[in-house]
């Protein structure tokens, strides 16, 4: 994608989106120039404290490809994940389908740039589907006709919000769109959160890359630990090994180790009873 070609209705190449930057990380092409510009300057500050920033987008979405293919191999056939991002290599519905033949995906985003790309990918994908929405408002998500359709909430069902709860800089907004997640799930069902995280010590300095972000429609992004991603799952049973590295998450099938003494990402999967 470039400022040249055609550009999605609602889709200003000016102002830089996350979905993109992101995008840009995992080394795919469907970014703007102001996308590029803002993902090399979080990279540069990573750098600077010993993080590799594309490296640690690559070890999240690993995190990624073996929750889905756990929870397929563990019976799983149905997968709600919101925040989607820009499709790339080993989707969602791709893992769950190798290893969960028959498995349902929505994909919900707000980004008009997803949504075209997005549908493009999956129009051809019978038990697939992509549904605007705003995790601002989870509970419209969970109720939305299109999804009720397409997922049983019968049976289990597997939420995933990866990589995109630390774009919500309010602690309590946070807490009350987990809490309509978890609540929202049937029993036996998942919830799988992945967040980023730095060492204590290079907390200031990454704090500078609030003002690329704030550039941004998110406006920002916040850092938060494992004892607080652990807190916002009250209630839920918390699978091994818990709130850790994403690196360290049940990594026996990994293509990606990554290095968990440098992770950027913390992961974890929970159950409601």
């Amino acid at each position: 994608m470039t400022e040249t070609g055609r550009v999605p209705a609602g889709v200003n190449p000016k102002i830089p989106s996350v979905a993109r930057i992101y995008d840009y990380f995992l080394g795919g092409k469907d970014n703007f120039a102001s996308d590029r510009e803002s993902a090399e300057q979080v990279i540069r500050l990573g750098r600077e404290q010993g993080y590799d920033i594309p490296a640690l987008a690559r070890a999240n979405r690993a995190f990624l490809v073996r929750v889905v293919r756990e929870l397929a191999e563990a019976g799983v056939r149905q997968f709600l994940d919101i925040g989607t991002g820009l499709p790339t290599q080993q989707n969602v519905h791709q893992v769950a389908a190798t290893f969960g033949p028959g498995s349902h995906t929505v994909y919900v985003d707000n980004d008009p740039t997803v949504l075209v790309h997005a549908r493009a990918l999956l129009a051809d994908t019978p038990n697939t589907i992509v549904v605007e929405g705003d995790l601002h408002r989870p509970g419209e998500i969970l109720a939305d006709e299109r999804i009720r359709a397409h997922l049983d909430f019968g049976r289990p069902v597997a939420i995933l919000a990866l990589a995109v709860l630390h774009f919500f800089t309010d602690d309590a907004e946070v807490s009350r769109i987990v809490s309509s997640l978890r609540d929202g799930l049937p029993s036996g069902g998942y919830l799988a959160i992945s967040h980023t995280y730095v060492r204590r010590s290079d907390q200031d300095k990454m704090e500078q890359a609030q003002s690329v972000y704030g550039k941004t429609p998110a406006g920002g992004f916040a850092h938060r630990g494992p004892e607080e991603i652990a807190a916002l799952l009250d209630g839920m049973e918390v699978l091994e090994p818990g709130v850790v590295p994403v690196e360290l998450w049940r990594p026996r099938h990994d293509q990606y180790p990554g290095d968990p003494g440098n992770s950027g990402y913390i992961g974890v999967l929970a159950r409601r009873p």
